[in-house]
C-alpha cells in the first residue's frame, strides 16, 4: 500500500512538471517583442537552456571603445531616455499613421522622406525649412576666408578615423591646412595619426560626469590645469596638409590672474600675463609652424582646447566622446558658445551618434529621436548661423545563430535619426546606406575596412566612408 502511494505521488510530480513545462513553452510562443516594439524580449525556453553562445541574438560587441571603454563612459542622459522609453505606454492600434502635433510643425518641404541617392551617388537629404541645403557653408567657401566644420561624435570617429580623410579631401578641394581642434590631453595619443600630441598635468571633465555646464562646449570636455601643466602638438606628414599650419589658438578661462607660456616652431617661449576673468580668453599665435607648446604653473585654468589651422580654406575639427549617445549635447552652454564664437565660429556642424543608443531587437527609438530633435535645436541656439547635418549610424553587426548579420534594430535607428532630422529641419546623411545597407558590416570586416567588433572602422574603412560624404557635400555646395 505504501509502495502504491509512493508511485501515485511520483506520477503527480511528473504531471506537475509536465504541465509547468507546457505552460512555459506556451508563453515562449507569445510575441512579446512585437507587442512591445522591442522593449520586452521574447521568452525562449529552449534558448534559455542551451549555451548562450548559440543564441540567435548574441551580440558580438563587448564594448564601444575599441577595447578602451569602461563602465564610467556610459551616457547618463541615454539611461534617462531609455528609462522613459521603457515606461512609455504603447500607442493604440493604428496610431503609427496618426499625425502628431510635432509632425504638424514640420515644414512642408520636409514632410516627405527624400531619396538618399541620385543614381549610385549618395546625397544629403535636405529637410531644412528653406530647402537651400548647405547655405552657410556655400557662402563661406565662396568668400575665400577660413571655413570651419565641426564633426561631433562618439568612438566611431575616435582617433580622427573617418574625419581625418574627410578633412584631407575637403582641404585638397577647397584649400586649408592643419588638424584643427585638439584637446589639452589624451590618454592614448598614439592612436591618432593626424597629430602628435603630448603633455601632462591636466584634470579632465566631461559632460557625462559632474562637469560644470559653464565650461561645457561642443567638444563636451574641458581640462583644468594643475601647478605644472604642459601640452604639446606637432604636425605630421602621415596625411596631406597636416605638417604645418598658419594660426595657433589656445582658448581658456582663467578665473584668477595667471601666467601662460606658449612656443611655436623653433622660437623661444612667449610669456602671457593673464588678468583673471570669468569669460573666455584666447592666446593667438600667427605664423606658419609645425609645432605648438603650452605651459603653465598656475593651477585652475580651464583649458577649452587648441586650434591649428590655415589662413584660408577648410579647417575640420574632430570632437569625439567615447560612449556618448549625443544627448549630453543639451548641456553645451549657449553663453560659452557665444563667447568662443568670437574666436572660433562654425559654418557646418556634423553630428555622428546613435551606435551607443542601440540595443538588439529594439524597434522603437522614438524617445531617443525626440530627444535628438531637442539636441539639434539646442545646438542651433548655440551656433545659430551654422548648417547642421545629422549622420545616420553606420551598419553594426550581431551574431545570429552561427553567423554574423546586421543588428536587427539598425534600420529602426536610422529611421529614428532621419525623423529627428526631418522634425528639426536639418540635413540627413544615410551612413549605413552609403556602406551598402543590410549586412554591409560583414563585407567591410572581411575586406579589413572595419574591426572584428563589427562596429568600428579601421583607418582604411574611414577613408572609404569619407569619400561618399565628401562627394555629397561637394555636390550640395556646387548647386
Amino acid at each position: 500500500m505504501s509502495e502504491e502511494k509512493n508511485n501515485h505521488n511520483g506520477w503527480r510530480v511528473v504531471a506537475i512538471v509536465f504541465t509547468a513545462v507546457a505552460l512555459l513553452a506556451g508563453i515562449s510562443l507569445l510575441p512579446f517583442e512585437k507587442w512591445t516594439k522591442g522593449k520586452i524580449n521574447d521568452f525562449n525556453l529552449i534558448g534559455d537552456i542551451v549555451d548562450s553562445s548559440d543564441s540567435v541574438s548574441d551580440s558580438i560587441d563587448v564594448d564601444d571603445g575599441i577595447g578602451l571603454a569602461g563602465a564610467e563612459d556610459i551616457d547618463p542622459e541615454l539611461q534617462i531616455a531609455m528609462s522613459e522609453s521603457s515606461h512609455q505606454k504603447d500607442s493604440a492600434n493604428g496610431s503609427e499613421n496618426k499625425v502628431t502635433a510635432e509632425e504638424e510643425d514640420v515644414p512642408a518641404i520636409a514632410k516627405e522622406v527624400q531619396p538618399s541617392k541620385q543614381g549610385s551617388q549618395m546625397v544629403l537629404e535636405d529637410y531644412t525649412a528653406s530647402g537651400q541645403g548647405l547655405k552657410r557653408l556655400r557662402h563661406s567657401l565662396a568668400a575665400g576666408g577660413v571655413t570651419r566644420i565641426a564633426v561631433i561624435g562618439d568612438s566611431y570617429i575616435e582617433g580622427d578615423i573617418f574625419t581625418q580623410d574627410l578633412r584631407q579631401m575637403l582641404q585638397s578641394e577647397y584649400g586649408g591646412s592643419g588638424v584643427g581642434f585638439v584637446n589639452m590631453h589624451s590618454d592614448f595619443p598614439g592612436f591618432r595619426r593626424s597629430v602628435k600630441q603630448g603633455g601632462k598635468g591636466w584634470t579632465e571633465f566631461s559632460a557625462n560626469k559632474k562637469a560644470d555646464k559653464r565650461y561645457t562646449g561642443l567638444s563636451q570636455h574641458y581640462f583644468v590645469s594643475t601647478d605644472n601643466s604642459t601640452a604639446t602638438y606637432k604636425g605630421t606628414g602621415t596625411l596631406p596638409h597636416l605638417a604645418t599650419w598658419d594660426n595657433s589658438k589656445f582658448l581658456f578661462i582663467s578665473p584668477q590672474n595667471s601666467v601662460i607660456k606658449v612656443k611655436t616652431g623653433n622660437g623661444g617661449w612667449e610669456s602671457h600675463n593673464i588678468t583673471g576673468s570669468p569669460d573666455v580668453q584666447c592666446i593667438s599665435v600667427p605664423g606658419t609652424t609645425g609645432n605648438l607648446e603650452i605651459s603653465t604653473s598656475t593651477p585652475g585654468i580651464i583649458g577649452l582646447g587648441t586650434w591649428m589651422y590655415g589662413n584660408k580654406g577648410v579647417t575640420l575639427d574632430c570632437m569625439s566622446s567615447r560612449g556618448f549617445s549625443g544627448l549630453t549635447l543639451n548641456k553645451v552652454s549657449p553663453e560659452l558658445s557665444r563667447q568662443m564664437a568670437r574666436y572660433i565660429d562654425y559654418d557646418l556642424i556634423i553630428l555622428e551618434f546613435g551606435i551607443n543608443a542601440m540595443s538588439p531587437k529594439q524597434t522603437d527609438f522614438s524617445v531617443y529621436s525626440n530627444r535628438m530633435v531637442n539636441v539639434i535645436s539646442h545646438i542651433r541656439a548655440c551656433y545659430p548661423q551654422a548648417d547642421i547635418i545629422m549622420m545616420g549610424i553606420g551598419d553594426r553587426g550581431e551574431k545570429k545563430g552561427g553567423e554574423v548579420h546586421s543588428m536587427s534594430s539598425a534600420p529602426y535607428m536610422v529611421k529614428a535619426q532621419r525623423d529627428a532630422a526631418r522634425k528639426a529641419g536639418c540635413l540627413f546623411y544615410d551612413t549605413r546606406e552609403s556602406m551598402g545597407g543590410n549586412d554591409a558590416i560583414v563585407e567591410w570586416v572581411r575586406q579589413g575596412l572595419a574591426n572584428k567588433d563589427y562596429i568600428h572602422l579601421t583607418h582604411k574603412g574611414g577613408k572609404k566612408l569619407a569619400e561618399p560624404l565628401f562627394n555629397a557635400i561637394k555636390t550640395n555646395v556646387a548647386r
